[in-house]
């Protein structure tokens, strides 16, 4: 008898780790990128899409080893003024994917350590406040590039003219 009840636990907790090993992730991030930038450049920029699989989530944080500060932005236009400034947390949802483009959220990467060169990748996590930590691993593409190569996406207009005014962080 404590044969049997023996197996049957021994099965039962393999039947347990199978499962939590195909059980996807209530968050993906697709798609991660950034622009190539020079080599004096203490700012960059990340693009990405969140897709929420799951519960209703609130991306918190953002780190990665190349820069010495990740915050999430926004860019919003006013008139013909673009105005960027910090978000303190995202909702997500199973409703949509959220995509960080040029001239909306973006990853704002200050104090590089490193200049990002075309080709090369560097990893990224993002904190959320149900899902934890998920990393991805971002692509760097061509100064100006509109999206991954891959994507297919539209490009964005870089000689667009615009003037833009920083906002000072929420209080």
């Amino acid at each position: 008898m404590r044969k049997t009840l023996l197996v049957a636990a021994l099965l039962a907790a393999s039947a347990l780790q199978v499962q939590a090993q195909t059980t996807p992730p209530s968050i993906s991030v697709e798609n991660a990128w950034a622009r190539a930038t020079t080599p004096s450049a203490k700012t960059g920029a990340i693009y990405l899409t969140i897709v929420d699989h799951g519960a209703p989530d609130e991306l918190l944080s953002l780190s990665t080893p190349i820069a010495g500060k990740a915050e999430l932005h926004q860019t919003t236009m006013q008139g013909n003024v673009m105005h960027m400034a910090p978000v303190d947390k995202l909702p997500v949802t199973n409703q949509g994917p959220v995509t960080f483009a040029p001239g909306g959220y973006h990853v704002m990467l200050m104090e590089l350590k490193q200049p990002l060169q075309q080709g090369q990748t560097f990893p990224l996590t993002l904190n959320f406040a149900n899902a934890g930590a998920v990393q991805t691993s971002v692509t760097i593409e061509a100064p100006g590039a509109g999206g991954p190569v891959q994507s297919g996406g539209p490009g964005h207009d870089m000689n667009m003219p615009m003037h833009m005014q920083m906002s000072p962080p929420p209080k």
